[in-house]
């Protein structure tokens, strides 16, 4: 009944032109809002997934790192024991320190991460897709190979094109427990051939190399069984924090467990944080949309005094006239937030389909917008529109519903 009355009003003609126009800028005002936060939210998803695309390629599913310092001794049984750990996939025992790699030809130098890494690495994280020239290949303890970022590769003036030999590089690396008074003595410099150099955002592209972890270990004075990490890759169908969980169980607290999501905490927090801080931006036009509503139902409780007199006549309560008012105004907020969503869909997907809004610039490593529609995002963006619908009518109605009874 309350929505009857209320699509009544809604088509119905009124005595003033103004109440009619005030309710379409108000329908007008929600769809912008509503269209604007599908839209922002969607291309939001769109990065997110992109960027966790880009560290998926060099950030393992669980990394294991010290509680304690830089290192730890992990014995061959704990590895044993680990690599029972159900869902685990592989694994990959990592030495990483910062160094020094000198080009001597061409005269330059770069501080980099060293990253030592034995041979299961190239099957817990995707870099061996991301090699733009030369070939993965970490060589031997005596004749270790060189994989390092774009970044790199142009800072110390090298090429890894696989036509010609592999440079040789240095690597000077500090050494583990030395006492020598000499600064000297506390360095170890070795030789390491450029073997490849792969191309994934330029936060790893400028700053990590991949070699031999058993060269890595000896040129630093490492133990036997000690390590700077361990990477882990687990079965697609496993929960992350069930295998976590079971981890910790296992090497107890000298040990910190990291997902995916852990390893990148500021990055995943400051995406969402924009996120959000836009989407609050945008809900603000919501909030100036009420006021409009707010005006278009105090002039039609004007205008229907005669009607609200009827029907209060005829035995309707005052909740009655409330409701018919407030379902006015959700229908307001319900037919403009329809056509909000409804439009952002038809603009996401043919940006999908046809790409047509580029990124400027051109540095990027796509050349437009990416879109991802979530479910959640307009069921949120729906309840928000319509949360700031019924505050905006609920005055008007209440005052309708407290006019005197007249005929």
């Amino acid at each position: 009944m309350y929505l009857t009355f209320a699509w009544r009003y809604f088509r119905g003609k009124k005595s003033a032109n103004a109440i009619n126009i005030i309710a379409w800028v108000t329908v007008s005002v929600i769809a912008f809002a509503t269209a604007c936060q599908v839209l922002v939210l969607s291309v939001f998803n769109g990065f997110e997934g992109l960027v966790k695309s880009l560290y998926s390629s060099f950030y393992a599913d669980i990394k294991i790192l010290p509680a304690k310092g830089k290192t730890f001794i992990l014995s061959p049984e704990k590895i044993n024991e680990l690599k029972q750990v159900k869902f685990i996939e592989n694994y990959s025992c990592i030495a990483e320190e910062k160094a020094l790699l000198q080009n001597e030809d061409a005269q330059s130098q770069s501080v980099i991460y060293l990253k030592g890494v034995d041979n299961n690495y190239i099957h817990i994280a995707g870099i061996g897709e991301k090699i733009t020239s030369g070939s993965f290949n970490t060589g031997t303890i005596d004749t270790p190979g060189l994989i390092m970022g774009y970044g790199i590769q142009s800072a110390i003036g090298t090429s890894t094109n696989e036509a010609f030999p592999p440079a040789l590089l240095t690597v000077i690396l500090p050494k583990k427990n030395n006492h020598s008074t000499d600064p000297l003595e506390s360095l170890s410099e070795g030789m390491v051939k450029a073997n490849g150099t792969f191309s994934i955002q330029q936060e790893f592209d400028n700053k990590y190399a991949i070699t031999n972890i058993d060269f890595v270990k000896r040129q630093m004075n490492f133990n036997t069984d000690e390590y700077s990490a361990v990477e882990i890759k687990i079965t697609p169908t496993a929960n992350v924090d069930d295998v976590q969980k079971d981890i910790r169980q296992l090497l107890g607290n000298n040990f910190i467990v990291q997902n995916r999501y852990q390893q990148n905490t500021s990055l995943y927090n400051t995406m969402q944080l924009e996120k959000w801080a836009i989407f609050a931006v945008l809900t603000l036009i919501l909030i100036i949309a009420a006021f409009n509503m707010v005006s278009a139902l105090t002039m039609l409780v004007l205008e229907k005094k005669k009607d609200i007199s009827v029907l209060q006549s005829l035995g309707a309560g005052r909740s009655v006239i409330q409701k018919i008012f407030l379902t006015e105004g959700l229908l307001l907020g319900a037919v403009g937030s329809f056509i909000g969503i409804a439009l952002a869909v038809i603009i996401c997907v043919l940006q999908l389909k046809f790409k047509w809004i580029k990124l400027q610039g051109g540095s990027f490593l796509i050349d437009y917008f990416p879109v991802k529609m979530v479910a959640t995002d307009f069921v949120l963006v729906g309840i928000t529109a319509m949360v700031i619908a019924f505050l905006a009518s609920w005055f008007p109605a209440y005052k309708a519903a407290r006019q005197s009874f007249e005929l």
